[in-house]
């Protein structure tokens, strides 16, 4: 049996694929310095994960499964190298188990966790291989093994790694300035997901609403392959119409070249969120799956984990006269301006209460660079609370801070606060109707899940 070892086993990417290998006969091991909501599910399979680096860890396997944020320095990797162990980058393994299959690879800079779990659901019936960047509530997990020859994986265009994937379909959300420190300019993104949509030997969906996506079509060589989708454009392969927000839900008609294909029902909010699901439904409807299936499933749809993820719902007593409040606490992965701006924008669509933003920063290289673009990103919210950036392992190179960051924001009712038991207070002291959206990709899921704890032992 071979052995394979993931440096950085706990990251959400690297615990998928090692789940996958470990179920296609692998001895899996690893190693991680951080413990989180993954671990015990990676032991509860009988993959070792170790707490700290060391090369000891790495005697005897056959190869190494690393990702880019693993440098040359780490005691395991230098190991590797040193002994001639074969070491794999982490979207490289992605890309052969992928290759192989009737691969859907989800790509985009902003939505694909979500609509790769959206696909996920709705095929979920094929029986596919699944590996999301998001724990998926249907299977509560960020992977599943498949026995069908479906393959739904989430195509990273971070460190470029995505260009090792030719699947037979993709889907491209949208292409924004994003990740910067590596790859210097948009125009630069942009090339990379030409050569992307290049590599995509059958169809690939893209959302035609996208002013940068536009931008590239003329250059991709097999214009045929290109199908696009819109809630904008009628002229659009696919496209949504008569949309509407009753009771909370979303609801719209989808047409797909000309013909209507009748209406389906999302229960998370966000025009972001209808076209996420268009290439699903276009997908699903090719592969075989019934219009009642993909409206069902659709209609079940919750998101996957950290994507508007409602911790807490209910009335509480504000203490203030013993009035009772309704308070809503929830969780979301959004850190760039425009997935922060869409997912604010969503939630004022459907909730008219005093809507909180209590933001965690991610990364300084992404603060500085998108400095300009956080501008505006909170117009829809009432009050916004900052807290420190989460560096993410990364050194203060460009002399930035959430003061900083405040200062470039519009916004007339905003704060830093530095302590999370300010933020714990604040919340706890809620006078009227109010939503308090977590969002980062830090560790501020933590704080929001304590608030919500505790709500629920007040409320109870």
């Amino acid at each position: 049996m071979e052995k394979i070892y993931f440096i950085g086993i706990n990251g959400i990417g690297m615990s998928g694929l090692a789940k996958i290998m470990k179920c296609k006969g692998y001895e899996v091991l690893g190693a991680d310095i951080c413990r989180n909501y993954v671990t015990e599910d990676l032991l509860s399979m009988g993959i070792t994960v170790y707490d700290e680096h060391n090369e000891e860890n790495v005697k005897g396997v056959d190869f190494v499964v690393a990702s880019t944020a693993i440098k040359e320095t780490n005691p395991e990797y230098s190991y590797a190298i040193n002994n001639g162990i074969k070491i794999l980058k982490r979207g490289e393994l992605l890309a052969k188990l992928l290759n192989n299959e009737t691969g859907i690879a989800i790509a985009g800079t902003h939505g694909k966790t979500t609509t790769s779990s959206m696909m996920s659901a709705v095929m979920l019936k094929k029986d596919p291989t699944i590996v999301v960047g998001g724990i998926l509530p249907e299977i509560q997990s960020n992977a599943k093994p498949g026995m069908s020859e479906y393959f739904i994986a989430e195509a990273d265009e971070s460190d470029n790694s995505f260009l090792y994937m030719k699947p037979k379909y993709c889907v491209v959300t949208n292409i924004d300035a994003d990740h910067l420190d590596v790859h210097g300019t948009l125009e630069n993104i942009k090339k990379s997901f030409i050569k992307f949509i290049s590599n995509t030997q059958n169809e690939a969906l893209v959302c035609a609403d996208c002013n940068n996506i536009r931008s590239i079509l003329k250059d991709i060589p097999e214009a045929e392959k290109i199908i696009t989708y819109s809630i904008k454009d009628e002229k659009a392969d696919i496209y949504a119409k008569n949309i509407r927000v009753e009771d909370r839900k979303t609801i719209f008609t989808v047409v797909i070249n000309g013909e209507d294909k009748g209406e389906y029902v999302l229960n998370i909010p966000g025009d972001h969120n209808i076209q996420n699901s268009l290439p699903v439904i276009y997908m699903a409807l090719e592969f075989g799956v019934s219009a009642n299936e993909i409206k069902e499933a659709l209609l079940k749809f919750k998101g996957s984990k950290r994507r508007y993820d409602v911790l807490f719902d209910k009335n509480i007593e504000n203490g203030y006269g013993n009035k009772t409040k309704r308070v809503r606490i929830v969780d979301d992965y959004a850190h760039h301006p425009t997935e922060i701006k869409a997912t604010l924008k969503a939630i004022k669509g459907i909730d008219n209460s005093r809507l909180v933003a209590i933001f965690q920063p991610h990364r300084y290289s992404r603060v500085h660079f998108l400095l300009d673009e956080f501008k505006d990103a909170f117009t829809n919210v009432d009050k916004v609370i900052l807290l420190p950036i989460y560096a993410a392992g990364e050194k203060n190179e460009f002399n930035i801070s959430s003061e900083v960051l405040k200062e470039h924001i519009n916004h007339s009712n905003i704060e830093v606060m530095n302590d999370w038991k300010d933020i714990k207070k604040y919340v706890s002291k809620v006078k009227k109707d109010s939503t308090y959206i977590f969002m980062g990709a830090g560790d501020i899921s933590t704080l929001a899940h304590q608030i919500a704890e505790e709500l629920d032992e007040i409320e109870e």
